[in-house]
């Protein structure tokens, strides 16, 4: 049986959307999304502030974009994306992945969908060296998962941290969540190295990593 006809079979009405937040991703945004559309029509880019073509590539593909006027930071757009959809379920998806198929997706909805976790998050493998080793590394940092809509707006600091993989995978543990990782063959992320040039790029990916490893200091800050 098809998976959203198993997930309509096990729980009557059941919907599931795909929410985007992207960055200055017009060149890879459009692929992600006709890969998504193969899953469901209900896909959500939340374009942070981008001043390229992010949001008009989006549109032109066919999703429903929510322009945020500055950049505020991949969490903050992608509680945005969620706030714009009542989908019983969603998928998380970066905006720079190549190679994403329908059965990628679905094989990170199955275990969601069938009550086995209550999140599954995906891994490259496969892909390209360096999006394999950087996901190999830190697979809790990975952006591909899929659960509950209503659990992800539960997490706390969603909107608030600019990267939200971290709140995410601290809740995962603190209320006993159900959850594992799920191999995503031949998928690969655009390096930022190769989208801004190698200089601004290992800037952006170190103060990107700076801002991950800090979480739990500002929390702690936070309370």
């Amino acid at each position: 049986m098809p998976l959203m006809q198993q997930a309509k079979a096990q729980e009557p009405g059941a919907r599931v959307a795909v929410v985007i937040p992207a960055f200055n991703e017009e060149e890879t945004v459009a692929g992600v999304i006709r890969a998504a559309q193969t899953l469901t029509p209900d896909v959500v880019v939340a374009s942070d502030g981008s001043s390229d073509r992010t949001a008009q590539v989006a549109r032109e593909a066919g999703a429903r974009v929510v322009d945020l006027r500055e950049n505020v930071g991949k969490g903050p757009a992608l509680k945005a994306a969620l706030e714009v959809t009542d989908a019983d379920y969603v998928v998380m998806l970066d905006a720079d992945l190549l190679g994403l198929t329908r059965e990628h997706l679905e094989r990170l909805l199955r275990p969601v969908l069938a009550g086995e976790l209550e999140m599954a998050i995906g891994v490259f493998e496969g892909g390209s060296f360096a999006s394999d080793w950087g996901n190999k590394l830190t697979p809790h940092l990975s952006g591909q998962r899929a659960c509950r809509r209503d659990w992800l707006l539960s997490v706390p600091r969603l909107g608030e941290e600019r990267w939200p993989e971290p709140p995410i995978t601290d809740h995962l543990r603190q209320t006993g969540a159900r959850w594992d990782y799920v191999e995503l063959g031949q998928v690969r992320q655009v390096l930022k190295e190769t989208k801004r040039g190698f200089w601004k790029g290992a800037r952006a990916r170190t103060k990107m990593y700076a801002d991950l490893l800090t979480y739990k200091r500002r929390k702690k800050r936070g309370g």
